[in-house]
């Protein structure tokens, strides 16, 4: 069997030599370059799996070597070796297209884990991948997202994934988990809006037993649990400051303490994180810190709201219809042609969510299979014009649309929660009072 094969590339002679006896050792032809010439040059005479380069060399840069790498052998997956303490650099390394990066002295440790995932990732390379059944529509907006989703697989870099709130993020996240080189290792999400502010610390990092009243037993953190895979935090923006300062030391330190616990234990986790929120505007308005910010958005990924691809609503309605079906031995439903107009024209401010849910409920009301415009009951909501805005001449009595908008935003907060009364009063930006005041005005239990 043919051995795999890695470029080391520094011209500090015992960095060389370390890392030519570490990859021996886990079974890998190695070929050693001084500076970016002599990489070039063993890049066009030979094929690699690998490539190590460290950022400072004498005829340039390790990033000028991951851009010619990426134009001209996009397979090889390149990692940065960076000077202690140069974040700022390792960020734009992953930036530029880098799969993860390494700082001096090297820890060997972290060399063979980065080595293994690189390999794993390198192995699957030619695999012709499905279009998964979770992603589907075939608009530009669609496409673009996969083809973006299959590059950011390949790389290590945090993910900063914003949308509305519906729009599929956790999925998306999912995506790229599992396609990337972490895809049998955990894969863990967290809703950071959900989690009481006094059990934050406890539940990211885990504690200690008898650290505080009711800690009977040892308890592993998020953190730990998704040791060698992805931490996804959804709905980031809703950390409280105090969090955001532990959550970015445990990034950059790659190590998370228990409560109660006097050692650090390692931990090697992708970050992936998401919210509804404009979080530059959160950091403008000074309830996200700057740091973290560039800490976690070191790329940006954008879900499309559903309005964005309307020629997918037809393809997903049918989908989802057919899944409903299954198991109950009815046919599908199928939507006809004025409920069809319908959904296209609508504004959709939960997005596939809603849609979902919308179908769900026509299905049971409908007759003979066939979902009408009726059926949907759309009639309560600010249908669109022409030109994409709210026609208001269709809006019968305003008490009764508001009540509809206001309950349809509070039952979204509530199933975001899982019917966490207090989270989904905050993030609603609602007092606890005016919450219950609410929830019973509106009748829901």
């Amino acid at each position: 069997m043919t051995r795999q094969r890695a470029l080391i590339v520094d011209d500090e002679p015992d960095i060389r030599e370390l890392l030519e006896i570490t990859l021996g050792r886990m079974k890998l032809d190695t070929r050693s370059a001084r500076n970016v010439k002599e990489a070039r040059e063993w890049l066009a005479k030979e094929p690699f799996d690998l490539c190590l380069t460290d950022m400072r060399l004498p005829d340039g840069t390790g990033l000028e070597l991951v851009q010619h790498i990426l134009q001209r052998h996009p397979q090889v997956p390149v990692a940065m070796i960076t000077a202690y303490g140069s974040l700022d650099t390792a960020i734009n390394a992953l930036k530029a297209g880098a799969f993860d990066f390494l700082t001096k002295p090297v820890d060997l440790g972290r060399l063979r884990e980065l080595v293994a995932a690189a390999l794993r990732l390198r192995s699957a390379d030619g695999e012709e991948l499905p279009v998964d059944s979770r992603l589907l529509g075939d608009s530009p907006p669609m496409k673009a997202m996969r083809k973006q989703i299959l590059k950011l697989a390949r790389s290590q870099a945090p993910v900063y994934i914003c949308g509305e709130s519906g729009s599929g993020k956790e999925l998306v996240a999912r995506l790229i988990h599992e396609q990337g080189s972490r895809g049998e290792q955990p894969f863990i999400p967290v809703n950071c809006g959900a989690i009481p502010t006094e059990l934050m610390e406890s539940e990211f990092f885990g504690h200690k037993k008898g650290s505080f009243t009711g800690a009977i037993e040892d308890k592993q953190g998020l953190f730990q649990a998704a040791n060698g895979g992805t931490l996804f935090l959804d709905e980031v923006a809703d950390l409280p400051l105090p969090m955001q300062v532990k959550l970015l030391r445990a990034i950059q330190e790659k190590a998370v303490r228990a409560v109660g616990g006097q050692q650090e234990q390692i931990v090697d986790v992708r970050i992936l994180c998401a919210t509804h929120k404009d979080l530059a505007g959160e950091v403008a308005a000074g309830r996200f810190r700057q740091d973290l910010y560039y800490r976690l958005n070191v790329i940006e990924l954008r879900v499309p709201a559903l309005r964005e691809r309307r020629e997918d609503i037809a393809l997903l309605a049918d989908i989802m219809l057919k899944r409903l079906a299954d198991g109950t031995g009815l046919s599908p439903a199928k939507l006809d042609d004025d409920a069809l107009e319908k959904l296209k024209s609508y504004r959709f401010p939960g997005n596939v969510r809603e849609l979902e849910n919308m179908l769900e409920r026509a299905y049971t009301l409908c007759e003979d299979d066939r979902i009408t415009a009726s059926d949907l009951r759309l009639a309560d909501s600010m249908p669109l014009s022409e030109n994409g805005e709210a026609n208001l001449a269709q809006i019968d009595n305003l008490e009764d649309y508001l009540e509809t908008i206001e309950r349809k935003l509070i039952m979204q907060a509530l199933e975001e929660t899982r019917w966490n009364r207090t989270a989904a009063a905050q993030r609603l930006g609602l007092s606890f009072r005016s919450m219950r005041y609410r929830l019973k005005k509106l009748g829901i239990d």
